[in-house]
């Protein structure tokens, strides 16, 4: 889920995370997602066969509980956010001010 919710859309590119999942486990959690209806799996490519894995509005709306758990480890567990994140939360301030401004 971290991995799709920065932008990771590929298997190659789930792979290459620095967990190192076995691909056997990798291959059966996104199937699990897509079956769940937290993820969508699409075909780009017929020959090979390759999907692209985005999240659905299900998904989606997991983003803040997921964002939390983060933010809780980094405070508590002695976790540390990548500066790839910090520089995309950074981004996204505006637009949640903006968004929250909307709505009131």
């Amino acid at each position: 889920m971290r991995d799709l919710i920065l932008g990771k859309k590929r298997y190659a590119e789930f792979v290459g995370s620095p967990e190192a999942i076995p691909t056997n486990i990798l291959a059966d959690r996104l199937k699990r997602l897509v079956a769940v209806g937290i993820v969508k799996a699409q075909r780009y490519s017929a020959r090979p066969p390759r999907v692209e894995y985005t999240l659905t509005a299900k998904g989606e709306d997991l983003r803040p509980l997921i964002r939390a758990m983060s933010d809780w480890g980094v405070k508590h567990a002695g976790g540390r956010l990548p500066a790839s994140i910090i520089a995309r939360r950074t981004a996204e301030e505006p637009a949640r001010r903006d968004d929250n401004d909307r709505s009131e």
